[in-house]
């Protein structure tokens, strides 16, 4: 996509003492046009762009011939050799960053100038802000994805690709743990675990472009394994393919469709909350029900991976933790 209107509004705007901490690591350029121009744009907004770049030495020389000019284009400190890639990258940003107020970001992530603001005033009185990404365009699996965005939204907050944090807070915590697989969820809990004060607006919206079709299916069972580090959540996950066998055999079919009903009005009430109905279109409310029987059918997945193979498959090796319990980290900073 090409510039859009609040890219071009904002680039007269002065610099934010900000650092924009971006972790990637590409098998392919993909889009780089539109990546570049990004990055550029972010230049011109923020004081200081650092790029993590793990991919491979001849695309990451053919980036650093395209971005090194205007940002900072490094790889992963080569001494960290956390099983979660993102986090040698997310890491050796927080170390090199000149400012105190960071935002961290998936290469997918599309900030305007409008959130930049609003993540840097919120960065003044807390340590860790959690904003809310919205899919944009919207093909048929992001509407699908949406749902889930939904029904968090109903219940509290999102989990997103991004997450503003204090430098301060990273050191005092001494980083995260990064053999994990929900890595945002660990520094979440790490922060809070430290005394951070967090805080989650459900009105701070962030664009994200939508993964290609193959990338969202590969993502399917990943992130149900996700839900390992909420064993509640997981726990209502594992019923739900049981409970609609048992209603098709019994052929309750009122009590599915109130079942189904119900789904669909609470992703409604999540994207009602916080003027949610400009960035969330309708239909994504219906999706409600096929995707909680995606969650249903990839945690069985989810958890015979985790007994046969000792954790899900994640690059090019396996990871069994989702994230350290929060009682865990609670006694490491007790």
């Amino acid at each position: 996509m090409g510039p859009g209107p609040l890219f071009a509004a904002s680039a007269a705007l002065r610099p934010l003492d900000l650092t924009y901490v971006l972790p990637l690591k590409w098998s392919d350029d993909g889009n780089p046009d539109e990546f570049t121009f990004y990055l550029r744009w972010l230049s011109t907004q923020v004081d200081e762009v650092i790029v993590v770049d793990g991919s491979d030495s001849g695309l990451f020389d053919s980036h650093h011939s395209r971005w090194a000019g205007s940002i900072t284009h490094v790889g992963p400190d080569p001494s960290l050799r956390f099983r979660n890639g993102k986090v040698n990258g997310v890491t050796t940003g927080l170390r090199t960053a000149r400012n105190e107020r960071v935002v961290i970001a998936d290469d997918d992530v599309r900030y305007d100038r409008a959130a930049l603001d609003r993540i840097s005033v919120l960065l003044t009185d807390h340590d860790l802000v959690r904003p809310q990404n919205f899919f944009d365009p919207l093909p048929w699996h992001a509407a699908w994805d949406t749902a889930r965005t939904l029904l968090n939204r109903a219940f509290g907050a999102d989990f997103p690709g991004t997450l503003g944090l204090r430098k301060e807070m990273f050191e005092r915590t001494g980083g995260y743990d990064g053999d994990v697989l929900f890595e945002n969820l660990e520094l979440m809990r790490t922060v809070a675990a430290a005394g951070g004060r967090a805080v989650a607006p459900l009105d701070l919206y962030v664009r994200r472009l939508p993964p290609e079709t193959p990338h969202f299916v590969g993502q399917r069972v990943r992130q149900a394994y996700d839900e390992f580090a909420l064993p509640g959540r997981l726990a209502l996950w594992l019923t739900l393919v049981p409970l609609l066998g048992v209603a098709i055999a019994t052929k309750a079919a009122r009590a599915t469709s109130v079942g189904l009903g119900i789904s669909v009005a609470v992703a409604e009430l999540g994207r009602r909350r916080a003027g949610g109905t400009r960035y969330f279109p309708a239909r994504t409310s219906l999706f409600a029900p096929v995707w909680l029987l995606e969650r249903g059918i990839c945690s069985w997945v989810a958890v015979g991976q985790r007994l046969s193979r000792g954790g899900v498959v994640y690059a090019d090796g396996v990871v069994e933790r989702a994230a350290t319990p929060v009682k865990e980290l609670r006694e490491r900073f007790g």
